[in-house]
């Protein structure tokens, strides 16, 4: 099993991330998905997965989403004292077998990061909403994680984000680890992100080349 952390600011796509992926892995790959969303005030994200996957799609069955309601700062949840995500990860592990879990943090800055107990795979997520500034500025999250995604890339042009300035500065930033830029609404990019996903679950040994 992996544990995939998918972090990032409010709004910039994290949970549609992980439907997407579960869909992907579920549909094409056959594996089995958990899911596990934080947040400071409600259980919305939680609510809004098991509309989408357990009622509408019937991906997953409804005791493979857990939500907790943090109550506090995001990023204490998953790096500081996880232990609260940590109890949900044995409760699905106890419900069923599984292949994937995704941990969902509450939106937080661009230093927020999982603790190592917590994750084994982080995706921090960036909008192209909020500016072409963020992967320049850096910061823990942004330098850290094994994949930065860049969502929202057909809003570029409507907010005057330079796609290939944000390009240039996460390479300085982040150095060799992968950077995609997607559109979550429209498909682009997400060829690139499903092989390099793939490549890390091939890795892990939970599928084949």
């Amino acid at each position: 099993m992996i544990r995939i952390g998918v972090l990032g600011p409010v709004g910039s796509g994290k949970t549609t991330l992980i439907e997407f992926l579960t869909e992907y892995l579920v549909r094409k790959e056959g594996l089995s998905v958990g899911i596990i969303t934080n947040d400071v005030v409600s259980s919305h994200d939680a609510l809004r997965i098991y509309q989408n996957l357990v009622l509408k799609q019937r991906l997953i069955p409804k005791e493979n989403v857990i939500g907790i309601v943090t109550g506090g700062c995001p990023h204490t949840a998953i790096r500081e004292d996880p232990s609260t995500n940590l109890r949900a990860l044995e409760t699905l592990m106890k419900r069923t077998s599984l292949d994937v879990v995704f941990i969902e943090s509450g939106g937080d800055n661009v230093m927020s990061t999982f603790s190592p107990l917590l994750a084994d795979y982080t995706i921090f997520v960036l909008d192209t909403a909020a500016g072409d500034k963020y992967p320049g500025k850096g910061g823990l999250g942004i330098q850290e994680s094994d994949l930065l995604v860049i969502n929202k890339i057909d809003l570029a042009p409507f907010v005057g984000a330079d796609l290939e300035k944000m390009k240039k500065d996460a390479e300085k930033i982040r150095k060799d680890k992968p950077t995609v830029f997607v559109s979550l609404k429209t498909g682009d990019g997400l060829d690139d992100l499903i092989k390099i996903i793939r490549s890390e679950l091939e890795l892990e040994g939970l599928i084949r080349s």
